[in-house]
């Protein structure tokens, strides 16, 4: 079964989907990990990585929930009131 959540589409052999934006640069690198013990266990030691890494926000998509992690404060992406 294939698994698509706020756009994003996992197939049933992916367990984790990580998106790192570095906030600099604006590059965007992707990780991608299947479904198997090895690579859950990778996935975890790449997101402490990257809870460590300055200038850098990321995005965490399973198959049941997706997880946006940046440095910044929420009220910093909301507009302003023209």
């Amino acid at each position: 079964m294939d698994f698509k959540i706020a756009a994003w589409e996992l197939p049933s052999n992916i367990s984790c989907l990580i998106r790192e934006e570095n906030i600099l640069t604006g590059k965007v690198k992707e990780y991608v990990y299947r479904t198997t013990p090895s690579a859950k266990a990778a996935a975890e030691k790449r997101v402490k990585r990257l809870m460590r890494t300055d200038g850098i926000e990321f995005t965490v998509c399973t198959p049941e929930q997706i997880h946006f992690i940046s440095p910044f404060d929420i009220n910093d992406y909301e507009e302003e009131d023209s």
